[in-house]
């Protein structure tokens, strides 16, 4: 593992040799800062929402790479006063899905700050969060000795026809897609890493019904007290050191946790999935984006009788998708 480790590392200094910066703020981090790392392309239409989500959090800083984006995102983030941002035209695959990429900013940037790494359809939500900042968060698990925090991630989607109702610019998009799975969800420990391995959802239960086990998985470890001696080896499915993975009681009791609302499913959908069949830039050439198209040529309903209306954090806590732990 600490071989795998340092290839990570190695491989995250290659690879950022790619990204060129289109401006960088990064002077302006101050000690305790809480950073917000992101890899995209063509998200324009997402990130006003996207930054002010997790302004309203209290995320200080953004660091994120523009993976050559055509639809106006790079000018737009280059003008926001608290994101420093990089270009690369270089392949997302060969960069192992923008890991390295974000390896690499984190190691210079992040040492010694909470780092939250999400993408752009993703909304994380904590214990407490209506009520307290993320430094709130961030504080109890320095004062826990706590180093990582997991979340599951939970795809959210609408009532009727995926295309039934636009996404307009700037819009919360749980306005939209407000259902999700309350259950359905498999379940295993991950011997190799120690992380848990979770799918399900209406991925599984729609785009992949007769192979579920092929369906994407949903266990993420997106916040963590970054020293540079750390790195993600997939996604940020899992870390080494593998220590950074146990975001979880081994003896089955509770862990304080979060989820990730994924809100890929709006109508932007279908055209997001044609064009990364057509770069085959994703993971195992793009087979989970093969499976949606062949899907939505008959526009499925992902909607369900089992499904359920997004309320708050609380609701999810109930339902056992996340937990205050010992949070009080």
């Amino acid at each position: 593992m600490r071989l795998r480790r340092k290839h990570a590392k190695a491989r995250s200094l290659r690879k950022g040799l790619s990204l060129r910066p289109v401006v960088d703020r990064t002077a302006k981090i101050a000690p305790g800062d809480v950073l917000l790392f992101s890899t995209l392309r063509d998200e324009n239409v997402r990130l006003p929402y996207f930054l002010d989500y997790y302004r309203n959090m209290g995320v200080d800083h953004f660091l994120i790479v523009d993976n050559d984006s055509t639809d106006g995102g790079g000018d737009y983030l280059a003008d926001q006063p608290d994101v420093s941002l990089w270009h690369t035209t270089a392949s997302y695959r060969n960069a192992r899905f923008g890991v390295d990429w974000l390896n690499r900013l984190q190691s210079k940037y992040g040492h010694g700050h909470w780092t939250l790494v999400v993408d752009p359809d993703e909304l994380f939500v904590y214990p407490f969060c209506d009520t307290r900042p993320i430094h709130a968060l961030t504080d109890w698990l320095d004062g826990s000795n706590v180093r990582s925090f997991g979340a599951m991630l939970l795809d959210m989607y609408p009532k009727g026809r995926l295309d039934a109702v636009p996404y307009r610019r700037g819009q919360d998009p749980l306005e939209i897609a407000a259902w999700f799975d309350p259950g359905n969800y498999m379940i295993e420990k991950n011997h190799k890493f120690g992380n848990l391995w979770i799918q399900g959802g209406p991925r599984a239960r729609v785009f992949f019904k007769d192979n579920p086990k092929k369906a994407p998985a949903l266990n993420k470890i997106p916040l963590v007290k970054w020293n540079r001696r750390y790195a993600y080896v997939s996604s940020t499915h899992m870390l080494l050191p593998r220590g950074l993975n146990l975001v979880y009681d081994e003896w089955g009791g509770e862990t304080a946790s979060g989820v990730l609302l994924h809100a890929k499913f709006l109508d932007t959908f279908t055209q997001k999935a044609e064009e990364e069949m057509q770069r085959r830039q994703h993971y195992r050439a793009s087979l989970e984006y093969k499976a949606y198209l062949e899907n939505m040529a008959e526009q499925p309903e992902l909607w369900c009788k089992w499904s359920e209306k997004y309320i708050n954090w609380r609701q999810l806590e109930i339902l056992g998708l996340m937990s205050k732990g010992n949070w009080a």
